[in-house]
């Protein structure tokens, strides 16, 4: 019996798809990325924007019509889209055997045994059940680092975003359960811990009632075995001093902070539901460029919220050129039903959406070209990502370099390395967003 798993959307729906193959591995089930093989498929998918919501439904339709063949004999839906239209795909989609909601991942070995039974059960908790805490992993991301996801769902309810609704309170997860997955991890030879959640800086505050992440910071730290540890997905209002303070002082933990601000505008900030303006958020930068000189910021941006006008854009664009972010992406504004801001009036064109996009990112092509300049002369610990084929060039990550959303390092060298191997290099070229270095001797 083998079975397809498609995971669809953010790395923290990846780690529950890994939490979900860790507990069919271990009642025997193989595993195939080749449609052809699939007895079994399992999609876990995503609807945090359009597109992402359409990948998903295309997904499910196109196993749908594997199970329609005779080949496959059972097809599930998992994850956000999943828990959100559940009613919606049980008509359209009959294909699809079993749905099991965000927070019943460890239903899934129950789902598919009643399914191969004759059975057709979904699986559903309370969306502010308390975080699945398996720790057993089939880690996919290659072995050398793995996402830790430390809290589940979200109080923030900007009027955008869909999330609460589908991944409900904020929940995190105690500290020991992710003590005990990061040495598991660090066991099977992750080195770097990347954390996410939906929002990182608040981990603690339901558990312990103050924010915890910078002790659960120190105490990973002193896992053996893990090198890097990175954060994802800090708000800017949650960032506090101690928090500061363990990126500063603790050499595990990466100076790479990811921000996602969404705009500058205090008029568009404020129909986003934002607990920012953009005083505060020069004031947070401003801090943490002083304490941290070497920090690496990345940051998110909604381009054409409704209600943005011109005005409000250009002033955008201002604040990206002063504030000049290391990592920038900007998303089109996505009109998702059950939010607030999906009713708002003077919702923007589509085109504008886009051309707003298509301006913010030339300018911060201009921007991070000219910082990956920067880096030549500089001195860098990488991390080794693999091996340019019949070239004696391998790829590699910096501290600066979140996976599969920033650069790569290309390092020039006939030894022999191993993708996990952390060696020194120097930054000796860049080409756009990417460097070029050679090993470095002392």
């Amino acid at each position: 019996m083998k079975i397809l798993f498609v995971s669809l959307g953010c790395d923290k729906n990846l780690v529950d798809s890994e939490k979900m193959l860790g507990m069919l591995q271990e009642k025997g089930y193989a595993f195939t990325d080749d449609e052809a093989e699939a007895d079994v498929v399992v999609v876990n998918t995503c609807c945090f924007i359009g597109d992402a919501k359409e990948e998903s439904i295309n997904t499910l339709l196109q196993m749908g019509e594997l199970k329609d063949s005779g080949q496959v004999k059972a097809l599930i839906a998992a994850g956000c889209l999943a828990q959100r239209y559940r009613e919606e795909i049980q008509k359209e989609i009959p294909q699809v055997d079993a749905i099991i909601g965000t927070t019943a991942i460890d239903e899934i070995v129950a789902a598919l045994e009643e399914i191969l039974a004759g059975q057709k059960q979904n699986h559903y908790e309370d969306i502010n059940a308390a975080p699945v805490t398996e720790t057993n992993r089939v880690v996919t991301t290659g072995g050398h680092f793995a996402y830790l996801k430390i809290a589940e769902g979200c109080d923030k309810h900007c009027t955008y975003c869909i999330i609460p609704k589908v991944r409900g309170n904020y929940r995190s997860v105690p500290k020991e359960s992710l003590l005990k997955e990061a040495r598991e991890l660090a066991d099977k030879g992750v080195r770097e811990l990347i954390l996410v959640a939906q929002e990182t800086t608040l981990y603690g505050v339901d558990l312990y009632g103050k924010k915890e992440l910078p002790g659960l910071l120190h105490e990973l730290a002193q896992i053996p075995g893990i090198y890097w540890i990175r954060i994802l997905y800090c708000y800017p209002e949650e960032i506090t001093d101690e928090l500061i303070d363990a990126i500063a002082t603790e050499p595990k933990v990466c100076n790479y902070l990811d921000i996602p601000i969404q705009h500058a505008s205090d008029n568009v900030l404020k129909r986003m539901g934002r607990r920012t303006d953009q005083a505060e958020l020069r004031a947070i930068i401003g801090k943490l460029r002083e304490k941290i000189p070497d920090i690496c910021l990345r940051t998110t941006l909604i381009s054409g919220f409704p209600g943005e006008t011109q005005e409000d854009f250009e002033e955008l664009y201002r604040f990206v050129n002063e504030m000049e972010f290391d990592r920038l992406g900007v998303f089109p504004y996505s009109q998702e039903e059950d939010t607030p801001a999906a009713t708002m009036e003077d919702q923007v064109p589509q085109e504008v959406k886009e051309f707003r996009r298509d301006e913010l990112m030339e300018l911060q092509q201009a921007i991070a070209f000219d910082k990956a300049e920067d880096m030549v002369g500089h001195i860098l610990t990488v991390m080794i990502e693999g091996k340019v084929a019949d070239e004696e060039t391998y790829v590699a990550r910096t501290y600066r370099d979140a996976p599969n959303v920033d650069g790569y390092l290309f390092v020039n060298t006939s030894a022999n390395l191993m993708t996990g191997d952390f060696v020194k290099v120097l930054v000796t070229g860049s080409n756009e967003y990417d460097l070029i270095g050679e090993i470095y001797h002392e």
